[in-house]
């Protein structure tokens, strides 16, 4: 039987494409309504208006398909609260259409994806090189840190999504697989840490501050508590 916890649960594993935190951590689940027959609604809220239409329509997409994907479920409605692209979103998903069915004429699905990649390998740098960072802050080498094997790094929601984003690209995730990668997959090496390791912080620095502008948008125009990890009432 479908229950709101376990729709809940599976919206979890629904990411913003832009921050790579999940859409109920974040608060941008505002209701979850599941009928006796299993039909379930969704609404989603965004920080403001005016938030891109192509992550907009990601988020609500991705959410369809983590709902839909449970057993029981009947039919799936997912409605983008207080949008300025809200009606065009809200009907495509409707009727099962990509992004093109919403906006005809303006991009492709497949653009659509590649963005979405774009951003993913983006917060693939960002987490690696925060998990290398504790390595090197606890005293480990960086001769010693590129020799690292997958099964040597500390078990964490940030080596979960670290070896998710891997197995999307392709990138060998296994627990013998090297425990740092470059953006095309080859194993990190000695060289390239400080010059990685740049990157990795100008891009947590990017994810951070778009993270902490979108929550507080969204807990002013939402009028909700502080806490930033607060969420949809389970």
């Amino acid at each position: 039987m479908t229950t709101r916890q376990s729709v809940l649960a599976a919206l979890d594993a629904v990411f913003d494409p832009e921050l790579d935190e999940p859409i109920t951590t974040l608060r941008f689940v505002s209701s979850v309504e599941v009928s006796p027959n299993g039909d379930v609604e969704v609404m989603l809220r965004l920080p403001t208006p005016q938030c891109a239409p192509n992550f907009a329509f990601l988020m609500a997409a991705d959410a369809r398909e983590a709902v839909r994907r449970l057993p029981g479920v009947h039919e799936v409605t997912i409605l983008l609260e207080d949008h300025y692209t809200g009606a065009e979103i809200n009907a495509a998903l409707a009727r099962g259409e990509g992004f093109t069915g919403a906006f005809p004429g303006e991009t492709q699905d497949d653009d659509l994806e590649s963005l979405r990649e774009l951003f993913q390998r983006k917060a693939l740098i960002a987490r690696q090189s925060r998990l290398c960072e504790t390595l090197l802050a606890g005293g480990a080498a960086v001769d010693e840190i590129v020799t690292r094997r997958v099964a040597d790094l500390e078990d964490g929601p940030e080596l979960h999504r670290c070896l998710e984003l891997r197995r999307r690209f392709g990138i060998p995730s296994d627990r013998s697989a090297p425990a740092f990668v470059l953006a095309d997959g080859d194993a990190l090496q000695a060289a390239d840490v400080p010059r990685w390791l740049r990157m990795g912080r100008l891009v947590r620095t990017g994810l951070e501050t778009n993270g902490g502008i979108c929550r507080s948008l969204l807990q002013f125009r939402h009028d909700l508590a502080a806490d930033s990890h607060e969420e949809v009432a389970r």
